[in-house]
């Protein structure tokens, strides 16, 4: 006699949607899960904001003068000596940055210790000493004596502009040194090398060839120094520069508004290093085609794609 077990109901394979007496699969909707987190760190920092801002409307600040100040001839002439000394800095920079780099990686044991030296001497000394050191050149030379080529008092050749210029763009040199050989040694050495075996020379290897690939990684450093230059230059007010925190000094000092114009100072330094900073992210850009199969999204798209999430949540609420 056999016996006989029971496997219970025979299971049945699920019907598709075309299945007779069947209702099709229903789309599945996706809910987003709530960050609650988000939500209570924003509330925080916009306490301790609003916390701030009130603090700083009770204390003793006219503000009226900070915005009639704002767009005095006197500081809008100050302004655009800022510009003007930090470009010119930064340009006398690149140019010794680029020297000293190429000196510093040549073969020649001479010029590559002097690159040394350089480098060593003007990241070693702050730039404030620097500056004094020019301002105050003239006590211990009277003349610049170059021979037949040229001779002057050094009073008249370290003008106030001068003095700045050499102070900001020879230590600036110092550290774009740094940068540009960092950059020239990310590029790999088999481009020099095929670049010799079609009988480049060795500065039309790194003017056509090293030069324009190491730039990607030169340019993002690069513009961080220059938003740091555009800071710097408050310090040549100490050589009598009338740069922008010099001639806010001088009306706060004369209107007994000290307070006020550091304020008025402080949002032209804002505003300049806001719109060169939005400079420095598209050269950036630019400079990462090579290097990038997708390009990072600008803010504008950034902002765009953040608005369209923002509503797809609000629809699946």
């Amino acid at each position: 006699m056999t016996d006989k077990i029971d496997k219970g109901p025979a299971a049945t394979p699920p019907a598709g949607p075309g299945a007779s007496g069947t209702t099709p699969y229903e789309a599945i909707k996706a809910i987003p899960v709530r960050h609650y987190g988000r939500w209570i760190s924003a509330v925080v920092v916009a306490v301790l904001l609003g916390w701030l801002v009130y603090a700083f409307s009770q204390g003793k600040i006219i503000w009226a003068t900070v915005g009639d100040k704002l767009f005095d001839p006197s500081v809008l002439s100050g302004l655009g000596n800022t510009v003007v000394i930090s470009v010119s800095s930064m340009a006398l920079g690149l140019v010794l940055g680029i020297l000293f780099a190429v000196m510093r990686l040549s073969k020649n044991p001479v010029t590559s210790f002097v690159s040394w030296l350089y480098i060593w001497f003007f990241r070693g000394t702050p730039v404030y000493v620097q500056l004094l050191v020019w301002f105050n050149l003239s006590l211990i030379f009277q003349y610049i004596n170059l021979g037949p080529i040229y001779k002057n008092e050094t009073v008249d050749v370290l003008t106030p502009f001068m003095v700045a210029l050499l102070g900001l763009g020879l230590n600036e040199g110092a550290y774009m040194a740094e940068i540009v050989r960092s950059g020239i040694q990310s590029v790999d050495e088999g481009q020099s090398e095929a670049s010799h075996a079609l009988g480049m020379t060795g500065m039309q290897t790194m003017r056509r060839v090293v030069l324009p690939q190491a730039m990607r990684v030169i340019i993002p450093p690069t513009g961080n120094e220059f938003i740091n230059m555009l800071k710097t230059s408050s310090l040549v007010s100490a050589v009598q520069y009338p740069e922008l925190l010099r001639a806010s000094s001088n009306i706060g000092t004369t209107a007994g508004a000290i307070m006020e114009m550091l304020f008025v100072a402080s949002i032209w330094y804002l505003t300049l290093t806001s719109i060169f900073s939005v400079g420095q992210y598209y050269l950036e850009r630019r400079y990462a085609r090579g290097s990038l199969r997708t390009l990072p999204p600008t803010p504008f798209e950034r902002l765009k794609a953040n608005l369209n999430m923002f509503r797809r949540t609000e629809v699946a609420k």
